[in-house]
């Protein structure tokens, strides 16, 4: 049955995914924390993990076909994105769960608001 669970919470993902752009912060890791028990940090590490073949394969071709990917735009924010991956997993190690969380759900928070809250 958890097996089913992540295919059915990759599944979730990858349709909000391609609709909003969204999926390992707004979906995965939440979803792995309170429905799979896993830690703050290995929610945020398996995310990582799970993103790479899927959006990079699929969802991205699919948006490149519509002419709506910025190559230029994407390999630099790429090239930004595998340092500072590496430097935040690196700073987040040491940080005590209970403030991992609470760091992730205010940023939850601004997100949200800022979303709601601007035109």
């Amino acid at each position: 049955m958890t097996q089913i669970g992540y295919i059915l919470l990759g599944l979730t993902a990858g349709v909000f995914g391609g609709m909003f752009g969204i999926g390992g912060g707004t979906i995965l890791i939440p979803a792995m924390v309170f429905f799979f028990g896993l830690t703050q940090h290995q929610a945020q590490g398996t995310t990582l993990a799970i993103m790479v073949p899927p959006i990079g394969l699929l969802a991205a071709w699919r948006y490149y076909q519509s002419g709506n990917v910025k190559l230029g735009m994407a390999a630099l924010i790429c090239a930004g994105f595998l340092v500072g991956g590496y430097l935040g997993a690196n700073f987040v190690q040491n940080i005590p769960e209970l403030l991992m969380k609470r760091m992730f759900g205010v940023f939850l928070m601004v997100v949200a608001l800022k979303m709601i809250l601007t035109k």
